[in-house]
């Protein structure tokens, strides 16, 4: 029988043990949860999910393996994963590699053998927080030491080194947009799209090549008299990690932009075009994250299914005023979830269209974009 040879430590000095697979690096993460059922692939090469620790709610994990077309990122950069049942001899004909070879070359711990029943539980009741995972044999106080920075001295130097740099970052952008720009076209293209990058979902792109669009993807700092140089038919702003108003240099470019292009935003995008029209965004107290969530579009009053993976949310009373509209809301919250400005063409939505994985009930979002085109 195998030992335990791992655990993970929340906050409140809670400690869940099990069976480590991946990397065996000591972390300390965001601990959030995902209801997806299927689609752990993509959720691990989700660059939103940067430095996350995410807790898989479906208890069998593991067992398709993992593919080499079915990747979001080259390099994910999620922070840990925990699971209940992880299963490393995968039955798939298109495997190439397990789910634990992954996490161990990207260097991403995991975790099996939890509880993710009540740790989820944990996690509504109490919201996300930090969560360390580590051998089994640290001491429990490290828990409070993540929180309070005078019992460090008590603690081993190389879990000093860990707390230390678990800061709040406000450069997850930064790290996993791209460097440089790249292209990504199609046959018989209609429209050129700037995409500008902050951590983007390839499936985007592949539905914008399936809309018959020519992309350029470009970093997140791109200055808007760049994107303006490369006469777009359209620019899309990308999901991607962190807070929103961390990413400064793109909503100035949304600002600069709005109403000479047509504007598209998804998830990370729909936050800094509200931002940039003078809404407020806020934290979420456990996020939203899986691949059954209800949305009302307020045109059609019809429910769409939708794929979601984000943290902050916009202030509905804070969008009065700003030009903007909303156009669909959350049935489980009332939370805000899309927003246009006729006017300038300018609109995004906080669920992915894109899904990878999830339901596709909200693709005609990419052929709208295409009509604003037009």
């Amino acid at each position: 029988m195998r030992l335990i040879d791992r655990k993970i430590v929340l906050e409140d000095g809670s400690e869940y043990y099990g069976y480590g697979f991946g990397s065996y690096t000591d972390r300390v993460c965001e601990i959030v949860f995902n209801t997806s059922m299927v689609g752990y692939q993509e959720i691990v090469s989700d660059p939103s999910y940067t430095d996350q620790m995410v807790v898989m709610t479906y208890p069998l994990i593991g067992n398709y393996g993992i593919t080499d077309d079915d990747f979001e990122c080259k390099n994910p950069s999620l922070g840990g994963l925990i699971v209940y049942d992880y299963n490393d001899m995968p039955s798939n004909f298109r495997y190439t590699k397990t789910l634990s070879e992954l996490l161990e070359e990207n260097g991403i711990p995991g975790i099996s053998g939890v509880d993710t029943r009540k740790l989820t539980r944990s996690i509504r009741d109490l919201g996300s927080r930090r969560v360390l995972i580590t051998s089994p044999d640290i001491p429990a106080e490290v828990a409070v030491a993540i929180g309070i920075s005078v019992l460090l001295r008590q603690l081993p130097s190389f879990i000093v080194e860990i707390i230390k740099n678990t800061a709040v970052a406000h450069d997850a952008v930064s790290r996993v947009s791209c460097k440089k720009r790249w292209y990504s076209r199609t046959s018989n293209p209609q429209f050129n799209v700037v995409a500008i990058d902050c951590g983007m979902k390839l499936n985007i792109v592949r539905s914008l090549n399936k809309f018959g669009c020519n992309v350029v993807v470009v970093p997140y700092d791109t200055p808007a008299e760049e994107i303006e140089f490369m006469k777009p038919d359209g620019v899309f702003l990308s999901n991607g990690p962190g807070d929103p108003e961390d990413v400064t240099p793109v909503i100035k470019t949304v600002k600069a932009l709005r109403g000479k292009y047509p504007i598209f935003g998804i998830c990370l995008g729909h936050q800094m075009i509200s931002l940039a029209y003078g809404a407020k965004t806020y934290k979420l107290k456990f996020g939203h994250r899986g691949g059954n969530h209800p949305v009302m579009n307020l045109d059609t009053n019809k429910i769409e299914i939708t794929s979601q993976n984000h943290s902050y949310a916009v202030d509905p009373k804070s969008v009065e005023g700003t030009g903007l509209e909303i156009t669909h809301i959350n049935l489980l919250d009332n939370t805000v979830e899309g927003v246009r400005c006729e006017k300038d063409l300018v609109f995004s939505v906080q669920y992915h269209p894109e899904s990878a994985p999830g339901p596709q009930d909200s693709s005609y979002l990419f052929g709208q974009f295409i009509d604003c085109m037009k």
